[in-house]
């Protein structure tokens, strides 16, 4: 089983056109256009009968104290945990291909409907976490269903991953319902995965740390 991209290079960085925000000077973040990545794939395993796109960042803070907070930095060494990102399930199985920006095209306030995919007949789309970081802010509170690309915290000392996972699965259905999320999903799928693949994006919003890991980026 096979998974590439056109927009995202295996193990390089993501670039600002398929994230929630970029790097501003003057405001630390501005909102970015928000497009999903064309993603392909190919060589399902025999007996596939759907699939399951995840998109997680394992590497979000664990406690929120210093994030974005001026003149304090997210420690690398703190315990991270994950970030849903992207989980849309029930892609037919004789589907091929995700195209750039078919599912997002720039920042929604309050979030996109779901879970059902608009024009799209059987596909569904899970709640992402920008719901619960979203939830006591006035202006962008909402259900976030479908994909929101990357934003970490602007002072993290760390690089984040963003994993672009594909299950090929033995059903045609999720047993989930209604505003399902990616850990469901994930709890719900064992035992029926018959393969998987997986490529990793790597992002920063911090201005003194490289999106590839190894040296300091200039302010642009």
């Amino acid at each position: 089983m096979k998974l590439w991209s056109d927009s995202i290079k295996d193990g390089a960085p993501i670039a600002g056109e398929f994230a929630f925000c970029v790097i501003d000077p003057a405001n630390h973040v501005a909102m970015a256009p928000n497009r999903n990545p064309h993603l392909a794939w190919s060589d399902l395993p025999t007996g596939t009968k759907s699939l399951v796109l995840i998109c997680h960042d394992p590497d979000v803070p664990s406690r929120g104290d210093d994030v974005n907070q001026e003149g304090k930095t997210v420690p690398a060494d703190l315990p991270r945990v994950d970030f849903f990102h992207w989980t849309l399930i029930d892609l037919p199985k004789d589907t091929s291909s995700i195209a750039a920006g078919a599912f997002c095209n720039g920042v929604t306030p309050r979030g996109k409907s779901g879970p059902e995919v608009s024009g799209m007949a059987g596909l569904r789309h899970g709640i992402n976490d920008y719901t619960s970081w979203f939830a006591g802010d006035a202006d962008m509170a909402g259900d976030y269903f479908g994909y929101d690309g990357p934003c970490p915290p602007w002072n993290d000392a760390l690089v984040h991953r963003y994993v672009f996972t594909l299950y090929a699965l033995d059903v045609d259905r999720v047993p989930v319902d209604g505003k399902f999320t990616g850990q469901q999903v994930r709890d719900a799928i064992q035992g029926h995965i018959l393969d998987q693949a997986a490529i990793t994006g790597l992002y920063t919003l911090n201005p003194a740390v490289s999106a590839s890991g190894n040296h300091r980026m200039e302010s642009k």
